[in-house]
């Protein structure tokens, strides 16, 4: 959006003030957002044209966050895995929208344990896509799983792909039994990493998304790993 605030004239004063206004609620569509490969900013620009003088600019960033209403419909994520006759364990979070302030809690339960773990963490995954066709590109992973994890980045085709480790936690230690539940709180609020809303593939150029990396180490340190998307949402401004 651009307007005039000033008229053609003469600016005698050392110091001049010019109020300006803009509604621009129907022209923010997205968050700002400063990530691996890809930004969305909005800023005000000021020009001062000269009449033999080149402009003059000045440029400064705003912030734009954009609150939504509480999601109607919020079940619960419960999933089985493990390895046959081997480690069989069912993990359930209350829900799968949180807001950023919000806190997960769920629960571990180990159905069948014949492998001696270690330990087992629970980590918050961002991972950042960007490029042509990103949109399909995520529709293919939604239908396949998803997988990977940790820190670090993967290109294929024109898409690349910055996965970054926001926080993880140590939730056990030593070697469980069956019949064990494990329980799991974690605030989102205390990640000092800079949380944003989860970004869908709309626009068709990138998504932001989120997800719960829960590893189990054995004591030849392989490790075991199930991830599970999360849908974060912004619920107040700041």
């Amino acid at each position: 959006m651009t307007k005039e605030v000033y008229p053609p004239g003469t600016l005698y004063q050392p110091q001049t003030t010019i109020p300006f206004y803009f509604q621009t609620d129907h022209h923010k569509p997205y968050e700002t957002y400063h990530g691996k490969n890809v930004s969305v900013k909005y800023f005000i620009r000021v020009v001062i044209e000269r009449k033999f003088l080149p402009p003059m600019t000045y440029d400064e960033e705003i912030i734009v966050h954009i609150p939504n209403p509480e999601p109607t419909l919020n079940e619960s994520i419960k999933m089985e895995v493990g390895i046959e006759e081997c480690l069989h364990i069912e993990f359930t979070y209350s829900k799968r929208f949180y807001h950023l302030n919000d806190y997960i809690m769920g629960h571990i339960h180990f159905l069948l344990v014949r492998i001696k773990i270690k330990y087992m963490e629970l980590a918050v995954i961002r991972r950042e896509s960007s490029g042509e066709g990103v949109a399909l590109s995520a529709i293919a992973n939604h239908m396949s799983g998803a997988g990977g994890g940790g820190n670090g980045n993967e290109t294929g085709g024109s898409i690349v792909t910055e996965t970054q480790t926001l926080t993880k936690f140590e939730i056990m230690d030593g070697a469980p039994v069956k019949g064990e539940v494990i329980p799991v709180k974690l605030y989102l609020g205390g990640i000092g990493a800079d949380l944003t809303p989860t970004f869908d593939a709309g626009i068709n150029r990138f998504t932001v998304k989120y997800y719960l990396n829960l590893v189990l180490v054995d004591e030849d340190d392989r490790r075991y790993f199930k991830q599970q998307e999360i849908i974060l949402w912004r619920k107040d401004i700041g």
